[in-house]
């Protein structure tokens, strides 16, 4: 999901978690360490390329700054959801209705982009089974 908000359009976008209360280090080392493994680097990666590609690409759609982004919220895994590009391609355009610059190369450019994701989903927890 492409959160189109930010304080600063030049500074990464990073996640601080503050420790709780009467833990120590080494315990927030280990929780941080699952988190890793529940999830695919690779796939984060892609995912965190794929929303700067989509911000670069609205800033310009829109030609403006990205704070002034209207507030719009591309959902991947909704779109890797709907079964035919064409579905996907009405969703994307509906978001943009008020562009009034062309969004086709957007759109599909963003259909490719998407074919080589997987959907994320959360990992189950230890005490569940997982349905095949």
């Amino acid at each position: 999901m492409a959160t189109l908000t930010s304080q600063d359009s030049t500074a990464q976008a990073r996640v601080y978690f503050q420790t709780p209360p009467g833990t120590e280090d080494s315990e927030v080392v280990q929780k941080q360490g699952r988190v890793t493994v529940k999830y695919d680097r690779k796939e984060l990666r892609k995912r965190l390329n794929l929303e700067e590609w989509i911000i670069e690409q609205l800033t310009d759609l829109y030609d403006c700054e990205e704070e002034e982004i209207p507030e719009l919220e591309i959902d991947v895994d909704e779109l890797l959801d709907m079964p035919t590009d064409g579905d996907r391609a009405s969703r994307v355009k509906g978001l943009l209705v008020d562009c009034y610059k062309p969004t086709d190369d957007f759109v599909t450019a963003l259909l490719e982009k998407v074919k080589g994701l997987q959907k994320l989903s959360t990992p189950p927890k230890k005490n569940e089974k997982s349905t095949p």
